[in-house]
């Protein structure tokens, strides 16, 4: 054991010394958790999602487009549209948010773009979703769940600067 008690690093960033909890004298403080916390945790389960969602966002376009039957027929609609059409759409704001969740996870230089990107398709997914609402009604709404905590997410998230 060294005969100084509280030595500093020799990089000049201090260190939490646990020795001064409960005791009245002033230590230095603890670094904030890595990462930026909660939020930063956020923007990772909101590209999970965006990539769950869109996979699931295809399957649904597929089954809209394969067979016109698998989605009960309505009445009249004021957003009516051929369910063929509805699955095309689908179908590619899909392809386009398991990309962009794809880019959401890998970080890196891809990352602010993605971001920016996911907080438009997250925005307009739930607006095509609150469309197709009388075609699969909870389906619909747990995909607008799904979608207001990824624009969350994405949009309370502060990269930490460099």
């Amino acid at each position: 054991m060294s005969d100084q008690p509280h030595s500093q690093p020799s990089q000049g960033s201090p260190v939490w010394d646990p020795s001064h909890q409960g005791t009245g004298t002033q230590g230095l403080a603890s670094p904030p958790p890595a990462g930026g916390g909660l939020v930063a945790g956020g923007v990772v389960f909101g590209g999970v999602l965006m990539f769950v969602s869109g996979f699931l966002a295809v399957f649904q376009g597929i089954a809209a487009i394969a067979q016109d039957d698998v989605y009960s027929a309505i009445g009249s609609y004021v957003y009516e549209m051929n369910l063929t059409g509805w699955g095309w759409v689908l179908l590619i704001v899909g392809v386009v948010a398991v990309l962009t969740g794809w880019g959401l996870l890998s970080g890196g230089e891809w990352a602010g773009w993605a971001r920016i990107s996911g907080l438009a398709l997250a925005s307009l997914s739930l607006i095509l979703q609150f469309l197709f609402l009388p075609y699969a009604p909870f389906w619909a709404i747990i995909q607008i769940a799904i979608d207001v905590f990824v624009i969350w997410a994405l949009a309370a998230y502060r990269p930490p600067q460099a």
